[in-house]
């Protein structure tokens, strides 16, 4: 059967809030596996997953990174996530890519902030997922405490398949209420037993509980609970793969991934209970000439081949890896593909199984495979890469907007060239990291995530490629945008001997209410030749991306072409786009030109006692506390928005204000108008700095 190791395969990412043990748990996983023969740990810079310099000097995942192990017959390809908001594009593509995860919590911190975050993330792509309530030896873990987090604060339906034995240094191991077994540990062993008369009530009680909550998901299973009819391990664990796979309860398992404790039963769950790609199913696109049409591909080998590049890293001995997963169909060394995206081919040099650093050479990747290819010279993120002859696009990645800009510059004219080359492949890399040139100040500005995505940068900008940049204060990545809709008409003539530039459009700006930028052609008659209309659309994203009131991005605004004229001998596309680019410059700030600021959703974890000087400071910045809930006995966790410009330094102000004992978390929610008297000022700087 060509298709038979399909159901064998597990695609599996591992998410959660930064700190969590994420990593950590991954090299226990591999470790188990015998995919490696010593334990790796993030704290000495040792973890197998975190191989980057940039990873091991601060103690956390930056760059998600793959690997490929085995578990009881079973191939599990595991992806592991950064934590950091920072990095949230990371988990985002790996998301799009995955067919389970393993959501990880720490016992102590319960739902964090980047725990919601990607829960979300992952509700957007129907993703099934199992937890894993991680730090149970740590003081103040509450097992119990996180399964109700999980459902009050997620809405995840989240069932306790374990119970804890012991909690915080006295942690010993866990009851499996499906097995009905008493697992406990001892260094790197593990020993299974019946479960003890003193611990038997409480976990009939929890089995019963468990049955009678799948039962709702499962008719057999409620047959036979009805019926008081005996139900079989084989009954539990058919009903929860049914009810994983549907999105209709989250199993929680428990453990200390640092002291080995839980990481082979989670193995067994991963295996038993997260989908297969046969059970994710079929991967539907769009037919490249009519985007409208829906077309289906079925995880098979006999299927023609389609595939989503995720991920481009630049390794120093291969060159750039494409990472991709193949959803149908399979790719050979040699082969000829269609990039459909940007509708150019690709010839595959060779084809890489990636296992975190280490590479081995393969010479094909099927449906349900996650590899990498070398040789591929215009795949960007989110690219389709499928049979030419046999043309699909899958959907894309979304990309979410960068908050924080920085400028650098090379200490000398001659590094200048290579600084481009530089943030051109680190561009590549990562789509959450733009880079723009402001030719009236001739400055590179270079956007991220966050402080500490851009520190990154910089850091490998330096280490990475030998460079000697000078670097300037962060800054808020305002947006510009339009308040009003504006009628245009402009005509750009120029005559110097011979042939001349001529270009005429009407045209009219106006908000656009479903957000991004919008270009509409509406010429009949052929006024303007259709081939010059993508040199208009060109001209006006040219403007999108420079901005005219500010100097920053344009967001939100739509651009509707409504007629115009040509020239037989004088007209072209650089002319078209000279003329949209000059029009626009005139017509925007006649449009009620606004600037936006980014806004961030805020989480603050605080002692009660400093509450009040925490909620005060942040309606100082401009900010505001929209719920309390209690977090722990003793401390409030409190959620608001706060403008990111008033919150730079703010970590060393809540230590001041909390004697140290407050924590809190920030990740962009949102862009708003600025109050006029602070709008005033920036437009104004901007001005004087274009001087």
């Amino acid at each position: 059967m060509p298709n038979s190791y399909l159901p064998k395969i597990r695609n599996i990412g591992l998410v959660a809030h930064i700190d969590a043990g994420k990593t950590t748990t991954t090299e226990r996983l591999l470790f188990f596996t015998g995919k490696t023969y010593k334990i790796g740990e993030v704290h000495d810079g040792q973890a197998v997953m975190d191989f980057l310099k940039q990873e091991q000097e601060r103690g956390i995942t930056i760059s998600s990174a793959a690997i490929t192990t085995s578990w009881k017959g079973h191939q599990i390809n595991i992806i592991d996530t950064p934590g950091h908001i920072d990095f949230t594009i990371e988990v985002e593509r790996s998301l799009r890519v995955l067919d389970g995860i393993v959501m990880i919590f720490c016992a102590v911190g319960g739902v964090e902030p980047q725990s919601e975050t990607v829960w979300h993330q992952a509700d957007k792509y129907k993703v099934p997922r199992i937890a894993f309530v991680n730090k149970m030896d740590r003081q103040g873990a509450d097992f119990f405490h996180v399964v109700e987090m999980m459902n009050e604060m997620l809405g995840a339906n989240a069932i306790a398949y374990q119970l804890p034995i012991g909690k915080e240094g006295d942690f010993s191991g866990m009851i499996d209420l499906v097995n009905m077994k008493y697992i406990t540990y001892k260094d790197l062993d593990m020993f299974v037993e019946a479960i003890p008369e003193s611990f038997e009530e409480k976990a009939l009680e929890y089995r019963e509980y468990m049955i009678e909550k799948l039962a709702d998901f499962d008719e057999e299973l409620m047959e036979k609970y009805l019926n008081d009819e005996r139900i079989t391990t084989e009954d539990i664990k058919r009903a929860t793969r049914h009810a994983v796979l549907s999105l209709c309860v989250t199993p929680v398992f428990c453990g200390s991934a640092f002291k080995n404790k839980g990481c082979r039963p989670l193995l067994d769950a991963i295996v038993d209970y997260l989908p297969s790609p046969i059970d994710r199913g079929i991967i539907t696109g769009n037919d490249v000439n009519n985007p409208e049409t829906v077309i289906s591909r079925i995880p098979s080998v006999t299927e023609p081949f389609s595939a989503l590049a995720f991920k481009i890293t630049n390794d120093i001995y291969v060159g750039q890896q494409t990472f991709i997963r193949v959803y149908s169909g399979e790719i050979k060394t040699g082969d000829l593909v269609l990039n459909s995206t940007k509708n150019k081919t690709e010839r595959i040099g060779r084809i890489l199984r990636i296992h975190a650093d280490e590479r081995e050479e393969v010479s094909v990747l099927k449906a349900g495979d996650i590899g990498a290819l070398i040789g591929t010279k215009v795949t960007t993120t989110g690219d389709t890469l499928c049979d030419p002859n046999n043309p699909i696009i899958l959907e894309k990645i979304h990309v979410p907007d960068t908050v924080i800009d920085l400028k650098v510059e090379p200490m000398t004219p001659k590094e200048r060239e290579k600084l481009s080359f530089a943030l051109n492949k680190l561009s590549l890399e990562d789509p959450s990291f733009k880079v723009r040139f402001d030719e009236e100040t001739e400055e590179t500005i270079i956007s991220g995530m966050g402080e500490l995505h851009l520190e990154i940068i910089v850091d490998r900008l330096k280490t990475d490629f030998n460079l000697d940049i000078k670097v300037g204060q962060p800054a808020v990545a305002f947006r510009e945008t339009i308040t009003e809709e504006f009628r245009h008409e402009y005509k750009y003539k120029k005559q110097t001997g011979g042939r001349g530039q001529y270009a005429h459009i009407i045209y009219r700006i106006e908000p656009n209410p479903d957000g991004g930028l919008d270009f509409v052609n509406h010429v009949k008659g052929g006024n303007i030749p259709k081939e010059f209309i993508p040199a208009i659309e060109k001209g006006f994203m040219e403007i999108a991306e420079k901005g005219v009131y500010a100097g920053y991005p344009l967001v939100d605004v739509r651009f509707v072409l409504v007629d115009g004229s040509y020239h037989p001998v004088d007209s072209s596309d650089m002319a078209y786009r000279i003329c949209t680019i000059q029009a626009l410059k005139e017509s925007i700030v006649k449009a009620g030109p606004r600037l936006l600021e980014p806004i961030m959703k805020i989480e603050i974890n605080t002692p009660d006692e400093y509450m009040g000087d925490i909620i005060g400071d942040i309606n100082r910045r401009r900010g505001k506390i929209e719920k309390m809930r209690r977090y722990r006995k003793g401390s409030q966790k409190l959620t608001g928005t706060v403008p990111l410009m008033e919150m730079f330094g703010y970590a060393s102000t809540l230590r001041t204000l909390s004697s140290g004992r407050a924590s809190y978390s920030m990740e962009f929610l949102r862009y708003e108008l600025l109050p006029p008297n602070i709008e005033e000022k920036i437009v104004e700087e901007s001005r004087k700095r274009k001087k």
